[in-house]
Formats: C-alpha cells, structure tokens, sequence
C-alpha cells in the first residue's frame, strides 16, 4: 500500500468492478464484469489507513457532500479526496471518507455513493469491495520516505549511506585501472540538509564526501541527474510517486538543480561531467522540449566550466539516437549518452547471452560507426544491458 500502488475494487453484492469512466473526470460507476485501466486506481499515501485515488487520466476520486455523489473529478488532492481504507484478513475492504465519516457504497443505479455512516458488515453488503492489488512495483526514494516516515527513513538511508559505498571502494577502483565514477543523484539535493518532503536529507554531504574520496585516489566523477522534479519516465529510479510523468512542467526547477550542481562542484579536481538528465521517456518528453532543455543546460554548465563535459541522454522508448546526435546543443566537450537495452526488444524474447552478445557486435557496431563517420558529439555508451 505504498504510493504508486495499483489496485481494483469489486463489489461483493453486484461482483462487477467500480469504474472512472474515460479513465477520469466523470462520476464512478460498478458496472464492468472485468478490469482494465478505467478500473485501476494508483494510491498516493497520506498515511498507512488513508489514500488518495488517482485514475489512469491523472484526476482523483472525490466526494461530493450535496449530492453524496464520488466522482473522479478532482485535478489535485486535498483532504476532500482523502479516504480510509479498512481491510480484513480476506482482502475485503471498506473505504470511507475521511472528513464526512461517510461509507462509499454501490447504489441501485450501479453508481457510487458516500450517504451512510453506519458500519457496515464485511459480508454481502452494498458498502463492501473486493480489493485487488495489481501492481506494486515501484520502491524508490518517494516511496521510501513516504512509507518509512520521515524518521525511520531518514534511519535507512543513513546506514545505507555509511556502508554501501567507502573509500575503499574508490582505492579498489583505482587499484584495478578504472578512472571515472557516474554518480546518480536526485534533485531535492539543491535543497540539502532540508529537502521538500517526503524526501531525506543527506545526499549533498555523501556526494561531497564521494568527491574527496575520487580526489583522494586520483578518479574523476560523472554526476547524473538520475532524477528529475515530476519524474521525467515514471520509473522509481526517477522519483516517480505513482509511475507518472509531469517533468515537462518543472524545467526551470531542474535548470535550477543544474546550476547548483555546477555552481558547486564544476571547478572541483574531481569532476569530469554533469549528466542533464537521465533516460528521458520518449512516450511522455518531446523532442523540441528536451533539445531546448539540453541547451539551456549546456549554456548553464559552460558558465561555471569552459571544459567539463555536458552529458545529454537519448530518449528510451521509440526514439532515434541520432534526433539528439543532430540537434546541435552545444559546440564543445558535449557527449552524447546511449543506452542500449535489449531487454525491452521483443525481438530478444528466448534469445540467449551468446545470441544477444552477438547482435550487439553485428548490429550496434554498424551504428556506433555512423556516429563516428559523422560530425557530432562524442559518443559514451553508458548501458549495454542485456
């Protein structure tokens, strides 16, 4: 029951799924005998009993107190979207609205309704469901702070911190010939030690702890935005709170994380490049978006460094390397970042390591080739994952 948790709801007296009609923005309805998107919902967790529930068009379930009428209506949460979940050991459920103390439960005409504060018995009753839970795969740093609390996360991440990477994982590195780290970071370290909720304070002291260390064993350091404000693929290494993307609508929050990050570190030793993003989503991040962002990155890392390398990451999804190769964003140490995933190709479906080995040296070395016969940015092949 973590933020970003999919989950349905079937009436236990109609045994048919409560649905937002068109994804969202109309009333509910219990209607349909088998689910799919319109009848998925995304937890956003307000505390361990009480949720907000998002559509898959992004509005969010609602009570209306006149007409006792829930909808998915909503385009942002407040306490009027906010609902108790109630579970028992068979995954049966009562859902209650937490400012009226009302029930929500199917009326005669297959719509939702919230006009009864009586408790309801977990059997055959109008204001009992059915609760599935579809997907629960996202655990990154929302979900994290979020769940734990700020407390107890702020526990976990700080023995993670101390432990999971030391100095003498730097001394082995440079022991063995490896000369660069790429280190991720999230945008809410422009605003350490006191970031914006959920998230946790520390990470800008571990990055400059990492930094000493590379300088201490003579190693340079990539730093890459792994996230960006709004999630810029819906990923949990991107932050996302429930696998959704609005990054577009926050560029000038990370063009403000960019020029901190140079601000503070371009004329360290250490530092070889700043990444300005990592793995964009080409389903949900335009390509004249992310080319204009890319320049103003550029233009930002350039004002603190003449010579630290500007790395722009290829949309992942169906997009061409080459739109960033061709987009002429800056004339001077820009580095072009691909990411070559053969795990998401159906064509490698039952194909073995020796096979997907193979087509790498076949069919990535042809285009590897073509970016270096052309004139552009170098090319850093940052994934070659099978």
């Amino acid at each position: 029951m973590q933020d970003g948790t999919e989950v349905q709801f079937r009436s236990v007296t109609l045994h048919k799924y409560v649905s937002a009609e068109n994804g969202g923005g109309m009333k509910l309805t219990v209607d349909r005998d088998s689910p799919s998107s319109w009848e998925t919902f995304r937890l956003w967790r307000v505390s361990s009993t009480e949720f907000h529930l998002r559509t898959s068009q992004g509005t969010f379930v609602t009570y209306n107190t006149k007409t006792n009428i829930v909808s998915a209506t909503a385009s942002t949460p407040s306490l009027t979207e906010t609902f108790y979940i109630e579970r028992n050991e068979r995954n049966r459920v009562h859902v209650k609205h937490v400012t009226s103390g009302s029930y929500l439960q199917v009326s005669t005409t297959n719509d939702i309704t919230a006009d009864s504060h009586a408790v309801p018995g977990w059997d055959d009753n109008a204001a009992t469901f059915e609760m599935t839970i579809v997907s629960n795969v996202i655990h990154g740093d929302y979900q994290l702070g979020n769940g734990l609390g700020h407390d107890k996360a702020k526990q976990v991440l700080t023995r993670h911190r101390n432990s999971f990477v030391t100095s003498q994982d730097f001394k082995f590195l440079n022991k063995y010939g490896i000369n660069t780290v790429r280190i991720p970071v999230g945008w809410w370290i422009a605003f350490d030690p006191d970031p914006p909720a959920p998230f946790i304070g520390g990470s800008l002291e571990a990055l400059d702890t990492a930094f000493s260390w590379a300088q201490l064993y003579d190693i340079k350091c990539i730093i890459d935005l792994h996230a960006a404000p709004g999630s810029q693929n819906g990923m949990e290494h991107s932050a996302s709170r429930d696998g959704s993307t609005s990054w577009p609508l926050y560029i000038s929050q990370t063009l403000y994380v960019i020029d901190f990050l140079a601000s503070r570190y371009a004329r360290h030793p250490a530092m070889l490049g700043i990444e300005l993003l990592n793995e964009p989503s080409a389903a949900t991040v335009p390509l004249d978006t992310l080319i204009s962002y890319y320049k103003q990155g550029y233009q930002i890392i350039r004002k603190h460094s003449s010579t630290a390398y500007v790395i722009i990451c290829q949309r992942i999804g169906n997009a061409d390397p080459l739109e960033l190769y061709k987009a002429n964003i800056g004339p001077s140490n820009l580095v072009l970042d691909l990411h070559y995933y053969n795990l998401f190709d159906n064509y490698f479906v039952n194909k073995t390591a020796t096979e997907n080995i193979q087509f790498i040296f076949k069919n990535r070395q042809p285009q590897l080739q073509a970016f270096n016969d052309s004139n552009g940015p170098l090319i850093f092949i940052g994934k070659f994952v099978l």
